[in-house]
């Protein structure tokens, strides 16, 4: 995929280059640094407010089975050998 470096709008191709997007690490430092300084920000929110509003309470927690990990899966019984 052929592109330009956001930074120095050097021509770059992702076959190529493993700094893709980027033509060089300075200039991924550089984009780096940009963020740090927060001279890039997010200008626009992640999610609607009224869309949060309208779930449950953040503050509200869901009983979680001791015996159940993250994802539901029930864990292994390391009593039985």
């Amino acid at each position: 995929m052929k592109h330009r470096c956001p930074i120095c709008k050097t021509p770059t191709d992702s076959e190529s280059n493993g700094d893709f997007p980027f033509c060089s690490g300075r200039c991924r430092d550089r984009d780096l640094g940009n963020w740090a300084t927060e001279k890039y920000v997010v200008s626009e929110p992640v999610f609607d407010m009224s869309e949060l509003e309208a779930g449950k309470n953040p503050d509200e927690q869901e009983a979680v089975d001791e015996d159940e990990d993250f994802r539901g899966y029930r864990k292994p019984d390391d009593t039985i050998h």
